[in-house]
């Protein structure tokens, strides 16, 4: 290996990538050979116990093939490339497809990487150069999008999967996302719903691309979560941000199923009904009612600012009076997740997740392509959550 001066280069960092680089280079090569070495005998040994028989010998009785010479694959692997003899059989299918894959050029675990690569956010045509970095070679754009192909059978169990009438809560809302589609550009909204199961756990637990926000999408998604398993006999609250079309569809589905309307979004809806000169203090009055201990300090807070302006900003007033209801159903939960449904925020962060993965491609090729990266990042939320379930105090008795 070659000899670095570290007394005589102020560049530290720089010598130190030297060595990593050379150590890469001196390990990489005998690596590599052991590798070749290791999958060439393994077919030759699947061959030979297909064969029946070693070279040169004539059983007529017990031979079941004959060995037909090799040929040359060139097989791309987390050390690198490496030029294998894969050896070949005359009558069946040869047993080396059992190491190696007709037409494979890149090892398993090299098309998991770059999957995973594409799917944490980085674009088709810059995985190639990340491959490069790693393993000495690149690959085009197009195999990386072939590869994401492979998840579509993933996708479609996801969707199909068997649901347990188990969730707890259930939080509702959509995120616009811009699809390619007929040749322009279309903006489309992805359905999703989150739950927490009477374990305390949570779960993205579906998802559905569609064109609009309007209650005939919204019931046909419910109804199929419904057919699926979840009726809903164990839901104590459905949070929505009030999209007219989702509480239809709710009263359909869910008909008995108690609603909480996202404070987030009434308080939006409300303030641009105050004049400006007002708006500090009606805030300060309004963080009073959802702020709340407890019902009844809610409702006391609601007179107040209610009998406060009802003269200079009704039209205000009569905003949050429209739905008061439902905007006071979390009281009837327990107190450590009221912060948590008082509005939609639990899922808005979700999205959060998804924007952040889909701003590298700008627009999405398809739906289906939509669907695998929304399926990889609600995947990987997922099983983020399962090592951090909610506290004890918030789960079902």
């Amino acid at each position: 290996m070659r000899q670095l001066n570290f007394a005589a280069a102020p560049n530290y960092n720089q010598q130190f990538r030297e060595v990593q680089r050379l150590f890469r280079q001196d390990l990489g090569i005998p690596a590599r050979a052991s590798l070749r070495e290791l999958l060439e005998q393994t077919m030759r040994d699947h061959v030979s116990n297909q064969v029946q028989a070693g070279w040169h010998e004539r059983r007529p009785g017990r031979r079941r093939d004959f060995r037909n010479g090799s040929y040359r694959r060139r097989l791309l692997t987390s050390l690198g490339p490496i030029l294998l003899d894969v050896p070949r059989t005359r009558g069946h299918r040869s047993a080396a497809r059992e190491i190696l894959p007709a037409y494979a050029r890149r090892a398993p675990e090299v098309d998991t990487m770059l999957r995973e690569v594409f799917l944490r956010g980085v674009s088709t045509r810059q995985v190639g150069a990340i491959l490069h970095c790693l393993c000495g070679e690149s690959v085009s754009a197009t195999t990386v999008s072939k590869l994401t192909a492979t998840l579509d059978d993933a996708v479609r169990r996801y969707h199909e999967r068997r649901l347990a009438d188990r969730y707890r809560y259930l939080l509702l809302d959509g995120v616009f996302l811009r699809v390619r589609d007929a040749g322009s550009t279309k903006r489309r909204v992805v359905l999703c719903a989150y739950g927490i199961t009477l374990e305390g756990r949570r779960e993205l637990i579906d998802f559905q691309l569609g064109r609009y926000e309007s209650e005939p999408a919204w019931e046909a998604f419910l109804q199929r979560l419904f057919a699926r398993g979840l009726a809903g006999k164990a839901l104590e609250l459905v949070v929505t941000d009030g999209n007219t079309g989702l509480h239809r569809a709710l009263a359909l589905v869910y008909p008995d199923a108690p609603r909480q309307r996202c404070w987030a979004h009434k308080i939006r809806n409300v303030t641009d009904r105050i004049p400006r000169a007002l708006l500090s203090r009606c805030r300060k009055g309004l963080r009073a009612i959802y702020a709340a201990e407890d019902r009844a300090a809610a409702q006391h807070a609601i007179r107040l600012w209610r009998d406060r302006w009802r003269s200079q900003a009704p039209r205000a007033v009569r905003c949050l009076e429209a739905d008061l209801e439902e905007l006071l159903t979390v009281y009837d939960c327990p107190a450590a997740v009221r912060v948590s449904l008082r509005t939609t925020n639990l899922i808005e962060r979700c999205f959060v997740e998804v924007r952040r993965r889909t701003r590298p491609m700008s627009v999405m090729a398809d739906g289906k392509s939509c669907g695998r990266i929304l399926f990889a990042v609600f995947m990987r939320l997922n099983a983020n959550w399962q090592e951090r379930p909610l506290p004890p105090n918030t789960q079902k008795a």
